[in-house]
């Protein structure tokens, strides 16, 4: 890493969901104590925000004990722990017209750990091999290469698993229905993967088959798709609805969403047979209590805390979300995979969380 010299390696030695609590805990841990030392001695704010809460960074910390700060700082300052002229790609956020978006600084080191950990994660889902790959949005979304959104971030991060690739969507967001019938024609008798953000395969993709009768077959396919479940709340969409759409319309059964943010992009946490989202050994979540922000136990909801090892040009790897979660076990999920599992329930009523005095409401 650049300025951050750790042994990352020994991550990829493992499976991503084979360490069970303790095992996880020793290898992760000792990374996030390193990283946070590594920003307050090298990203002025994030020293600010840890002087003023009197954190002592040279303490062997649990993980409740390391400072998290709210995702929304990353709106309001530009934090970077590395020197500009190793920046070379700048991810921000989604947000309409107007409103701030969250900043994130990569050097060439930290955007080659988050494509290898997306690796390691995502390959235990759809296998090693490369797949033909039908893009839920369109071409134009991924056209500056210096500077991403968080949608043209999740594109470019699982394009790399892709050994072809067809962009659905027209530059009006219309589907190009004779295009992706070729496609899958081309492919005839593979594996395909299907990425999309929920709310753009279910708004430009699914309802306009709806609107037009039309199925598409693709049964051995495998979907991945994640974000958006706010706007689809407010229609009264549940990811049941979603996913019986998605079946009814194009024969696909392997179907996993993905909790993840721009923040945190690689360390993403993908959703089981089960139905369960789950840690891997690159990072982890806790439960906080909107009141007082202490551990919340496991079956009771609360804010979601995301720790992460691929935050290393920037502090972003202890965040506090804007969402609202409960942690369902640990080590036990019935898919076999170790790690925590849980789900996202919503968002917080007031989703702007500026300092420990703050209280929120709970949403679901």
């Amino acid at each position: 890493m650049s300025g951050f010299d750790d042994p990352h390696n020994q991550f990829f030695l493992e499976s991503p969901y084979a360490l069970d609590r303790e095992s996880k805990k020793l290898l992760l841990l000792s990374t996030l104590q390193k990283l946070t030392i590594f920003h307050y001695e090298n990203c002025v704010d994030y020293r600010n925000i840890l002087n003023s809460i009197t954190f002592d960074i040279q303490k062997k910390n649990d993980y409740e004990d390391l400072p998290f700060i709210p995702v929304r700082l990353f709106k309001e300052l530009d934090l970077c722990s590395v020197s500009n002229r190793l920046v070379i790609r700048t991810m921000t956020s989604s947000g309409t017209s107007g409103q701030q978006v969250s900043k994130i600084y990569l050097d060439k080191n930290t955007a080659t750990l988050q494509r290898k950990v997306l690796s390691q994660i995502v390959s235990q889902f759809i296998g090693s091999k490369r797949l033909p790959m039908i893009v839920i949005d369109t071409a134009a979304t991924i056209s500056n290469r210096t500077s991403f959104s968080a949608r043209a971030a999740g594109i470019m991060g699982f394009s790399s698993f892709s050994n072809d690739r067809f962009f659905a969507l027209n530059d009006d967001l219309s589907v190009d229905f004779d295009g992706l019938q070729h496609f899958i024609r081309s492919h005839a008798g593979k594996k395909i993967l299907v990425f999309g953000f929920t709310y753009m395969v279910w708004q430009y993709f699914l309802e306009s088959l709806s609107k037009r009768k039309k199925t598409i077959e693709l049964e051995d396919a495998i979907l991945i798709h994640g974000g958006g479940w706010k706007k689809l709340a407010g229609e009264g969409i549940s990811s049941d609805i979603f996913r019986s759409q998605i079946t009814g319309r194009t024969g696909i059964t392997k179907i996993h969403d993905y909790y993840g943010m721009i923040e945190q992009t690689g360390s993403i946490f993908m959703e089981c047979e089960k139905m369960y989202l789950h840690t891997s050994i690159y990072s982890d979540v806790i439960i906080r209590n909107p009141l007082d922000f202490s551990l919340m136990p496991y079956n009771e909801k609360g804010i979601i805390e995301v720790l992460s090892m691929v935050a290393t040009s920037y502090p972003g790897h202890v965040l506090l979300t804007e969402d609202v979660g409960i942690i369902i076990g640990e080590d036990n999920c019935g898919c076999g995979r170790k790690g925590k599992y849980f789900k996202v329930l919503g968002r917080l009523e007031h989703a702007e969380i500026r300092g420990c005095s703050d209280t929120h409401t709970l949403r679901t």
